[in-house]
Parts: C-alpha cells; structure tokens; sequence
C-alpha cells in the first residue's frame, strides 16, 4: 500500500459517513489491530467478530464468551486478542485459530484490558471497585497496582493505562489522582491532581501512537492533554500543566470515549448523549468538525484508525464508518497533467511527432540528456514512516496482516468425501456421516483472588447491554 497517495493534502480527519459494519449482533466494543487492517467487534451475545477492514467483510468469527463482550485488546504483532465480558472472565484467544489459550476468572466485573505495547506475556486488568491487576501470564500470582493513601480505605473505580513504550503505567481514580509507576519494580515516579475540585474523576486514560502525549476524560466535562516527560519530570506530588484543555463550552457534553488521531495530532471525542463526534487540533485545541450520527442513539465505543484518517464510532448496535472524502486529482500522479475547467484548442508543435526535432536548441538536448543516463533504484525498499515506532529502524514484519478466509462451498459433501474412492458408494456414505469440525481449544479457567474485591457487583456494561435489546426488541415502545 503506497501511503504518499493515500494522503489528504493536509487534511487529515474525515468529514462524512462511509457505512456501516453489521455484525448481526448487537455490537458493544471494537478495536484495531497496529497496522489497521483488521478490526475486532465484540457483541452482546458473547461473540467476537473479526473484519477485514480493507474488504469490509468478516474474517473470523469467535464464539468467545456467553455474555456480552466488553472490552478487546490486540497484542503487538496482533495474533493474539484479549478479551473481557461482563461474567468476570477476561480470556487470550488465537486469531489465527480461534482457539483460547488462557482464560482468568476474577471475583469483581471487569472494566477494561490491555495488552503490554512490547511484551505479549503481560496485560493489564481494571476491576470495578478495586486496583489494576498486572497479569503475567508465566506467573500465577497476580500483581496489584498500589493505590493512592486516601483511597485505602474507600476503594474507588481505578483506571490504568500503558504508555507508548509499556515502561510506565498511570492510574487514576474517582478523587481526581494520577499515579505513574514502574512496569518493571511498580515504583511510583510520579503523581499529581487534576484539579482541587473532588467532581474531577477520572473516567479514561488514552496514550497518542506517535510521540509522548497523554489525554484525562475526567467527569467534570474536561479532556486535558498532557506531555508525558513533563509529568515524570515534576515527579511525586507535581503540578504539571496541560497543554490543551478540551470542552463543550455551549452544550456541557460529558464525554463517553476519547482517543488520538494515528499520527496524534487530532483529538476525537464522543458525547455520553448521543452519537455526536467532536474533533480537535492538538497543536491548536480548536474544534475543526462535528460528526452527528443517527438521532436517539447512544454511543457507546469510538476508535480512530492507526494509519489513516479514519474513524469508528459503535452505536445502536452497528459500528459507523466515517472517513474523509477522495478527490480524484489525476495531476498527483502525473506531474504534467493539467486539468482544464473548459475545451481548449490545441496547437501542434511543428516537430512534435518527428523522430529528431530539428529546431530543438542544443541546451534542451544537453538536459535530456542527463536525465536519461539518471540512474533509478527500484531494489532498495524505505521504510514507511507511519509503519515504524520512533524506537525502532525496521518494520515488523512478522505481524499479522490478514486472515485466511474459506471460500463458499455450494455442496460440502462432495468436498468432504473423495467421490473417486469406490468405498464412497452411496450405501457407504449413508452408514459412514461426516464428522463435524472440533470445537475451539478453550484453556482451564484460572481463579484470580483478589482481597476486597465486591463479589456482588454489577457491570454498567449490563444496563447499556439491556437498553440495547430493549431497544431492538421493542422499537415502537422507545420514543
């Protein structure tokens, strides 16, 4: 894919609809793969569906869990995916496969997972009403992230996230409190508040793919973005200063879902209300557009494309494609094409079409010349910039791209049984039936204890989840 002709000319955010992705079942939660080609749906029924993005057809489909799905993570290579439902269990699924490879069992729902950015053998757990839980999966026990003082005693909702590099991971809970500990020791480097007022929770912690920034969804209707250095520069007890500060001054929207752009210097937003998009310019921090889907709808995910501008919003139970609209420029292509708004009579040169142009002057043949006796590389291949970390000098390239899909067969029977054996007579084939293909592998659940966790409480993935069927199963009751 050449990326040089994929660009915008500037514009790098979408401006309008461009479908919609039907998973047949009600769609919660979506996430992309590192290079975007793929992208995971979880549903309400458990299952997990695996598009290809490029095709917009389905790839792979799991049968992962029997409640909804609530959160997806791909690892960095994208093989493996995480995921999380609302019954307590986070598994380790196969793409390739389909097969689960790991499976936890923890006391409390769970909020959200994350794979480690560089180490698949590592992932990141938030439980409702309890600290973040590092998962390695080499080791049985489990690593709490240490809590704030204040919240020893009152356990609040905490929101963790890897940074860019995975050395790092921030925390935040419902007082307004980021915390930023060492992957390797969980030392605490640094911490700060976001603001003396106690109604500053911090409800998200999103890391941009290119560069060090960091963006704070808190409940106080602000989405603050800040320098990651700055943050450990200032070290415990801080007081870093945002570099944006992000909100709806007119309508007071409270912020469901916030994410970066792919090369982090746009910033998109879903309204908690309805399916409105709000995006932003980082370097700037003023509104460039507003993307309003169907009226009446709840947004409940959105995640912007790791490459190009594009982004996928969840709602009503389909996930909504909105990108930005191509304008065939054939002179990008061809440097001498001129486009003409109007006919124009052309004049033919007097030795256009001579083999040797007589009046053409000595200093024009002397440039063609060179020109010609310039030499091409075509076997050296570049890098593709938006391919490669900031870390790193050669692409990946053993990740995963695509998945494999199986082509239609009209009549299975004839392609499961060798119609040339003279065995396979039909007498034989009704006494000898085809064998169904072998269930997914699952692995044996692990039992993850963690002290004070509610072994009562209820997802608020559950409430959504029920309003979503009501809504399709009674559409003429929901006004």
């Amino acid at each position: 894919m050449n990326l040089e002709l994929l660009e915008t000319f500037g514009q790098n955010y979408p401006e309008e609809s461009d479908g919609m992705l039907d998973s047949v079942s009600v769609a919660i939660t979506c996430t992309f793969n590192r290079r975007g080609t793929l992208l995971a749906v979880g549903c309400n029924d458990g299952r997990i569906v695996v598009w290809d993005f490029l095709t917009r057809g389905i790839a792979k489909l799991i049968s992962a869990h029997v409640h909804p799905v609530c959160s997806l993570s791909f690892n960095r290579d994208g093989y493996k995916l995480l995921s999380a439902s609302i019954d307590n269990v986070v598994s380790v699924w196969n793409v390739m496969t389909g097969d689960c490879l790991h499976t936890y069992r923890f006391p409390s729902p769970v909020l959200k997972v994350q794979f480690h950015p560089r180490n698949e053998e590592k992932f990141l757990v938030c439980p409702m009403k309890h600290a973040a839980v590092l998962i390695d999966i080499n080791s049985k026990e489990p690593t709490i992230i240490p809590l704030d003082e204040e919240c020893q005693t009152d356990q609040k909702n905490v929101v963790a996230s890897y940074n860019r590099r995975g050395d790092y991971i921030f925390t935040g809970n419902e007082r307004g409190r980021i915390m930023v500990f060492k992957d390797e020791d969980m030392q605490l480097t640094a911490s700060f508040r976001l603001s003396h007022n106690l109604t500053a929770a911090v409800k998200s912690i999103e890391f941009a793919r290119r560069g060090s920034c960091l963006l704070i969804n808190s409940a106080d209707r602000i989405i603050r973005v800040y320098e990651e250095g700055e943050i450990l520069a200032c070290g415990k007890n801080g007081e870093p200063e945002p570099i944006q500060k992000l909100q709806d001054l007119v309508n007071k929207t409270l912020w469901k879902k916030c994410c970066f752009s792919g090369d982090g210097e746009y910033i998109v937003a879903g309204s908690a209300k309805q399916h409105s998009l709000y995006i932003w310019e980082k370097a700037v921090g003023n509104l460039v557009k507003i993307l309003s889907g169907a009226k009446g709808e709840l947004l409940l995910d959105v995640v912007w494309h790791p490459i190009r501008p594009i982004v996928c919003s969840v709602s009503g139970g389909v996930v909504s494609i909105w990108a930005h609209n191509q304008v065939e420029n054939w002179s990008a292509f061809a440097p001498d094409f001129k486009e003409l708004d109007e006919n124009v009579e052309y004049e033919e040169k007097e030795g256009e079409f001579d083999l040797e142009d007589e009046d053409l002057s000595v200093q024009e043949n002397k440039g063609e010349a060179e020109v010609e006796d310039l030499d091409v590389d075509v076997t050296t291949c570049e890098k593709i910039l938006a391919f490669v970390s900031s870390d790193e000098e050669d692409e990946d390239k053993g990740c995963l791209l695509y998945l494999p899909i199986a082509p239609e067969v009209e009549d299975p029977e004839d392609t499961l049984l060798n119609v040339s054996d003279p065995a396979n007579t039909p007498e034989k084939r009704q006494l000898s039936p085809i064998t169904e293909a072998p269930a997914p592998k699952k692995g044996k659940p692990v039992d993850v204890a963690l002290a004070g966790a509610p072994t009562d409480g209820k997802s608020p993935f559950q409430f959504r989840c029920y309003v979503l069927m009501l809504c399709f199963s009674a559409p003429s009751f929901i006004l």
